[in-house]
């Protein structure tokens, strides 16, 4: 079974480039490209596919998804994130826990920095 994906682009069969002529001569077809994997978005084979989706399709995704109403904002309540920290020779590492506004760091256990759902936000 072949593990090949096509292109999402809705406009991808029309765009003329080399790689997407298909079918034997005198009944050459443009088609979709077909690749094992995607740079773009892990869907598109190009910017400009994935703008042609983004561009039929951003709207109705974002308003499905949720759209926002108002800003999130970043306070030294929510700004905790997990980071590795090195030594000069990146041979030693500690976990830690460091607030982006107010730059406070918290150690942290390797179990805690691999859960996905520990963190020091309070809301």
């Amino acid at each position: 079974m072949s593990d090949l994906k096509y292109c999402q682009g809705p406009e991808c069969h029309t765009h003329q480039t080399q790689d997407r002529i298909k079918g034997p001569k005198g009944n050459k077809t443009y088609q979709t490209r077909r690749r094992s994997s995607f740079y773009y978005g892990n869907n598109f084979c190009s910017m400009w596919c994935y703008n042609d989706w983004f561009n039929k399709y951003g709207d109705r995704a974002i308003n499905h998804f949720g759209r926002l109403t108002e800003p999130k904002i970043l306070t030294e309540h929510n700004a905790w994130n997990k980071q590795i920290d090195w030594d000069s020779n990146y041979e030693n590492r500690q976990y830690i826990s460091r607030n982006g506004i107010t730059h406070e760091q918290r150690p942290l256990t390797k179990a805690q920095y691999d859960d996905s759902t520990y963190t020091l936000n309070e809301r």
